[in-house]
């Protein structure tokens, strides 16, 4: 059977961990296919959270297959600490499998991404810190090191050797830190890492198209984010890798046509972390609302996140640029007890209106959000189980966001927890 997709439709923490985690029970294989722990996701299962990096949603299950793919990079240490988090509370990480082809975040990929953000000063981008940029930049120019290269210290030692020489230069002559020690990075990831790490690396690539196959359900889970995709996102304010549904196909090893179903995940309104455009950014007293309701702080970093009202215009360019089939709306809850909620329609800048995202970076900037008010809804939503459990008004606000998006919803969540969720579209 062709695989599903789940990505994210905004700036990320959209709640993708909960769809993942719902769509997962009837997923023989989970994979995650890019970025780092630079992105984290929560699910709550009986009342119990689970914040995960690295480590697939499917891992929750017993019947899944968790896999690390190709396009991820990984630090060992942070993947093994995951591991030993979620052992300690029963969950079995040992069918965990991770692509031999992903690329390894190394000790100066840290230093260099704290080292370019403090150089940028009020231009910085907001980066987590945690060596992801680095880490992708190395990928490209192919002095990368891969997890496979933990199988062959001859290989790892020589990939070492170049990096750490070409590292420390830049690291002392440009941005006055002091040199990263060789054989201390050498004896962490072989002797420490690798005895630890070895088992759990494949050929991730065979095993998806093994599952393909049979027929087996496989679902490709993306951290960030449309519009933090290097190509498509609000450059430069995004991350170093593809999160949209293309980079599916690349970062798990796949053909599009091996993909039937694209899930996108959006927020019932919008929320960023760090710097960038946000046409619908909201502040003051309904801002802290939204945050403290929606427990809005970053899963890694606890960085309180911006928050706006829902944007159409933005879901509309995430529909075409993934090929959605389908919308899952999150934490419509949060919204309960507004006396009205607003969606954005459309732009508006120098007069003329817009009715897409434009390409300018500088006209982004300038955009004014154009707004259609719906009346809110006084009703607690969190134990609605059915469509008609949902307040007329809160339908209303779907259905308008379904219809600006043009692409049906199918899932309203109402909460936190795992069963906290309505089925919308039939």
């Amino acid at each position: 059977m062709p695989a599903t997709v789940v990505v994210g439709t905004q700036w990320g923490d959209e709640g993708k961990g909960k769809l993942t985690d719902l769509l997962a029970k009837d997923m023989r294989l989970v994979v995650r296919y890019q970025g780092g722990h630079n992105a984290g996701h929560t699910i709550v299962v009986d009342g119990e959270s689970f914040a995960l990096q690295l480590i697939p949603s499917g891992v929750l299950y017993s019947h899944t297959v968790p896999v690390i793919g190709n396009g991820v990079v990984v630090d060992p240490a942070v993947l093994l600490a995951e591991c030993d988090m979620l052992e300690s509370r029963g969950v079995d990480t040992s069918r965990l499998v991770v692509s031999g082809n992903a690329h390894l975040i190394m000790p100066y990929h840290y230093e260099i991404d704290r080292a370019t953000e403090r150089a940028l000063g009020k231009n910085k981008l907001g980066t987590t810190k945690r060596g992801i940029g680095p880490a992708y930049a190395d990928k490209a120019a192919r002095i990368g090191l891969r997890v496979q290269d933990l199988l062959d210290e001859k290989i790892f030692l020589e990939k070492l050797d170049v990096a750490v020489r070409e590292k420390n230069a830049v690291l002392a002559k440009v941005y006055n830190r002091l040199a990263l020690d060789r054989d201390e990075i050498a004896d962490l990831y072989l002797h420490q890492l690798a005895p630890r790490i070895s088992p759990m690396i494949g050929d991730t690539v065979s095993l998806v198209h093994e599952a393909l196959e049979a027929g087996e359900n496989l679902m490709l889970e993306g951290a960030q984010a449309t519009f933090l995709d290097l190509d498509h996102g609000t450059y430069p304010f995004v991350t170093s890798s593809n999160p949209t549904a293309g980079g599916a196909c690349v970062g798990t090893g796949i053909g599009p046509r091996d993909i039937s179903r694209v899930v996108g995940i959006s927020k019932a309104y919008v929320t960023r972390v760090g710097s960038g455009p946000f046409p619908t950014e909201v502040d003051g007293e309904l801002a802290d609302l939204l945050v403290d309701r929606g427990r809005e702080y970053g899963t890694n970093t606890g960085r309180r996140r911006r928050p706006g009202w829902m944007d159409v215009v933005m879901l509309r360019q995430a529909a075409r640029l993934n090929s959605l089939s389908e919308i899952a709306l999150t934490k419509l809850d949060v919204l309960s007890e507004l006396e009205t909620v607003k969606v954005c329609v459309g732009y508006r800048v120098d007069g003329e209106r817009l009715s897409r995202v434009p390409y300018h970076q500088s006209v982004q900037h300038r955009v004014e959000p154009i707004y259609e008010e719906l009346p809110g809804w006084q009703d607690d939503l969190s134990g609605a189980t059915t469509l008609e459990d949902l307040p007329k008004a809160a339908r209303n606000y779907v259905e308008c966001i379904e219809s600006h998006a043009g692409v049906p919803v199918s899932y309203v969540g109402v909460g936190p927890g795992r069963e906290q969720y309505v089925r919308f579209s039939q």
